[in-house]
């Protein structure tokens, strides 16, 4: 079936038709009449030779087929919108443009605030959205990424797609200050013995599958969908958690120590991941060049980082960020007129 053959406007009654679940309102929601909708849905129950939506009692179900086009077209539909919005010049501090990252509270914490500060200084009409990823990164496809600008995610999760290199991290382990069966010094024998509070599930950082390799199986007494809450969850408890050094450095939660764990934990180098259709898009040019930037310039000494300068498949920053012993970030930009490369 090729797409010379297909009237692409169907692409937009089919997703009003599944979303809405009724002739009529999806009709309201392109701006056709009822008889053109459901003219429409005539025209799309025999391309997929499927009725799509079924009456049941006083209202419509989506048959089988139906439920499977929901995402997908909502998924078409964004990817669409993206080609038809493509511009060949991004003027930074002209444009007025959303774009959507996926990242852990960590992310947005530790990068992300410092991200929206620089885009707040050079491009004051963009605005950035921030949503959490799926729990397993097997859910990462490319029709997913296809529909954001972005993923931050350190390496050794997600494979096959371009990144640029953001910063470095390593892992802490953090105990209460009242556990007393941590005295100095922590062993794998606590980790085994203690219970934990985890991100997610509890192999979802690389740092815990290394504890599997050593024959450490964690005892997970609670576990939630957010980094920062781990300290709330350790404080007062008998309770460990892995965490990022950035991120114990931020939280400064009285009642929690941060430790070093009792062994080899893997390096944690956070990069943002795309789609490859976003790579010559300029707006997309300029936010991986500013994230470049913005990491580069992160305040090692503060959060126990080391800024990476490696760069993966994306072009080098231009220009770069000052960190302040306020948290304030003076920005050095590069040239803000991008084009099409």
């Amino acid at each position: 079936m090729y797409l010379s053959g297909l009237d692409l406007n169907l692409v937009l009654s089919l997703r009003a038709l599944l979303e809405e679940r009724n002739v009529t309102r999806a009709g309201r929601r392109v701006g056709l009449s009822q008889p053109a909708m459901s003219a429409a849905l005539g025209r799309l129950r025999r391309h997929f030779d499927d009725d799509l939506l079924v009456r049941a009692g006083g209202q419509y179900e989506l048959t089988a087929l139906g439920r499977v086009l929901v995402g997908r077209t909502a998924a078409a539909c964004d990817v669409l919108e993206r080609v038809f919005t493509s511009r060949a010049d991004f003027v930074a501090d002209r444009e007025e443009r959303e774009f959507t990252l996926l990242a852990s509270d960590y992310a947005v914490a530790v990068f992300g605030a410092a991200l929206a500060r620089a885009a707040h200084t050079e491009a004051p009409g963009v605005r950035l959205r921030f949503c959490r990823p799926p729990a397993d990164p097997a859910d990462l496809t490319e029709t997913a990424l296809s529909t954001v600008d972005g993923l931050l995610l350190p390496h050794g999760l997600i494979h096959g797609f371009p990144f640029v290199d953001l910063f470095s991290d390593r892992w802490a382990v953090l105990v209460a200050e009242t556990n007393d069966e941590v005295t100095d010094r922590l062993t794998l024998n606590h980790l085994e013995r203690l219970p934990w509070a985890t991100y997610r599930r509890s192999h979802d950082t690389l740092a815990a599958r290394q504890l599997g390799a050593l024959g450490v199986v964690p005892r997970v007494e609670v576990c939630a969908d957010s980094f920062q809450s781990l300290p709330l969850l350790v404080s007062g408890t008998r309770r460990v958690a892995l965490v990022q050094h950035g991120l114990a450095a931020l939280s400064g939660l009285p009642g929690v120590r941060v430790m070093e764990p009792p062994y080899e934990t893997p390096p944690l180098r956070e990069a943002m991941w795309w789609h490859p259709v976003h790579t010559h898009d300029a707006g997309h040019i300029w936010l991986r060049e500013t994230a470049a930037r913005v990491g580069m310039g992160l305040d090692t000494a503060a959060c126990g980082r080391v800024a990476d300068a490696e760069r993966g498949t994306a072009d080098d920053a231009a220009g770069h960020v000052t960190a302040g012993g306020d948290d304030t970030y003076e920005i050095h930009p590069g040239p803000a007129h991008h084009r099409l490369r």
